[in-house]
């Protein structure tokens, strides 16, 4: 029997604690809410790991217009460009949000914000803190102003296990603690529930996020978008760490080069070369590693003695893999990154349940199309998680009537899943590869065990990807390399992935035997 936590019912409840959640509970502010946090708050998310700061057009010369553009390039066709130049237009404006709430961001000599470059970024816009460190001096300062909001009830190792619903609208959210499971009664909840990266054996993702906000709004019948866009990062850190460390595309951004063990700049003859989209150079290096060889950064000539100063966290996870990137080539290697994918949402972040909103990268917007522009992320995760807040504040507060059963759901776990996504859906996709996926995940969500919620959102990214027959920005199949002439996104709920998988051979072979 779960106990209802009544003294918190029809508060809004937020489920995460990275960039997107923080911002939408101190937006709601001095409306009561509940953020519900596994962990402790800020910690094991991906806002607190991100080495690049927030793409935005904050400088003199800066154009949204530009950015729009850069945006859609990266994004190879796939992006909503209304969506976008909206959500783009509002990074001034989340800049001056998260400095209110105590971000001190990184200014020059002049008292100008410093602005760095990454890949596919025509110009420098990338706002920094504390340089490498951007993403946990961020969701410090506003952990620090979450502590200093009375109205803001934190719950901490609570892990969100299922939405409960009257009918087709949110009514509640069934969390497991260490004393036993616990309701949140609440018909407005937000899940900003970060990525999936613990799907994968090499990301550089907390290895515990494995798409929990796609797997509770899935199940909730939510309609999902884009699910088989998964964003390798091209320079993860090839050591033994677990999750691998991030190499900064910001590294590229000051000169860095990529070199084979040949010593071949082997993206020299690519459009825009090492600072090409993530995707190009992610599948570049893939190759080089296919046939053997191994994969380098060379900031010896471009930083050299200066690295440690300009690049202090990347500097330190180098010294920790017996590295001095100073004078010594960095191994790198691709590592499963963001994930563009997730549940569908408006402009505002409301899902297609009634009650529910999504935000940050648990979310598909549309502005990143099929590969997310560097930096654009933690720019969305602000700028949605303010939209999300103004548009909750006017929502219909009614609470709705709690379901009477609720169901026991065993803790998750990956370690059946995670061999299968990292060996069948990884930077280079086939039928054969793809079809493998489905049939061997199929039963460990059919079995409703722990592997259930684990193998739902892989078996997602196989269908969603079974579906798309072309390559396209992160999404790349050797068996369909050309890209189709018109760019599509793609949506569905999980009744609909659940009756294709069913229909794949050999999985629909062997139920006829």
């Amino acid at each position: 029997m779960s106990e209802i936590l009544e003294e918190l019912s029809g508060r809004i409840v937020i489920v995460g604690s990275g960039l997107a959640g923080l911002m939408t509970a101190l937006t709601l502010a001095p409306e009561p809410t509940v953020i519900v946090t596994r962990a402790a708050l800020g910690a094991e998310t991906s806002s607190g790991w991100a080495q690049g700061g927030i793409a935005a057009c904050v400088g003199r010369d800066h154009s949204a217009a530009l950015h729009l553009a850069d945006t859609l390039a990266a994004g190879d066709g796939l992006c909503d460009a209304q969506v976008a130049a909206r959500i783009l237009a509002e990074g001034p404006a989340a800049i001056a949000a998260l400095e209110r709430a105590g971000v001190e961001f990184d200014r020059d000599s002049a008292g100008e914000l410093s602005l760095g470059l990454e890949a596919a970024h025509s110009l420098r816009r990338i706002v920094h803190a504390k340089g490498d460190g951007s993403g946990a001096t961020i969701v410090r300062a506003l952990v620090e102003a979450v502590a200093r909001t009375p109205s803001i009830t934190v719950l901490e190792g609570y892990e969100a296990r299922r939405l409960l619903l009257d009918g087709d609208h949110v009514a509640g959210l069934l969390c497991a603690t260490e004393k036993g499971t616990v309701i949140l009664p609440s018909s407005r909840i937000v899940l900003a529930t970060g990525g999936i990266g613990g799907l994968y054996d090499a990301t550089t993702n907390p290895v515990g996020n494995f798409g929990q906000g796609i797997a509770l709004a899935a199940r909730a019948g939510a309609l999902l978008a884009d699910i088989e866009f998964v964003q390798f990062h091209p320079t993860a850190l090839d050591s033994r760490r677990w999750p691998l460390a991030l190499v900064s595309e910001a590294v590229r951004g000051e000169g860095a080069l990529l070199l084979n063990e040949k010593s071949e700049r082997f993206m020299a003859e690519v459009d825009g070369a090492e600072l090409a989209p993530r995707d190009v150079v992610a599948r570049a290096i893939s190759a080089e590693i296919a046939r053997g060889g191994r994969v380098f950064l060379d900031a010896r000539q471009a930083l050299g003695n200066s690295f440690a100063q300009r690049f202090p966290v990347i500097d330190a996870l180098c010294g920790e893999a017996g590295v001095d990137p100073s004078h010594e080539l960095i191994p790198v290697r691709p590592a499963v990154h963001y994930h563009m994918g997730g549940v569908a949402t408006d402009e505002a972040g409301r899902s297609s349940v009634p009650g529910l909103w999504v935000v940050g990268e648990a979310a598909s917007t549309g502005l990143h199309g099929a590969n997310r522009l560097a930096s654009n992320s933690l720019l969305e995760a602000a700028v949605m998680g303010i939209r999300a807040a103004r548009d909750i504040a006017e929502a219909d507060a009614s609470q709705a009537k709690l379901p009477r059963d609720n169901p026991s759901i065993a803790a998750p776990d990956l370690s059946l899943v995670r061999p299968i996504v990292s060996r069948h859906l990884g930077v280079l996709r086939n039928a054969g590869a793809i079809h493998g996926a489905i049939a061997a995940l199929l039963p460990l969500f059919d079995a409703d065990g722990a592997s259930a919620d684990p193998a739902l959102v892989a078996l997602l990214i196989a269908v969603f990807a079974s579906l798309r027959t072309e390559s396209r920005g992160a999404h790349a199949r050797t068996d369909f390399p050309l890209k189709l002439p018109h760019a599509q996104r793609r949506t569905m709920r999980l009744s609909d992935a659940l009756d294709i998988a069913r229909s794949v051979p050999p999985y629909s072979l062997a139920r006829s035997a």
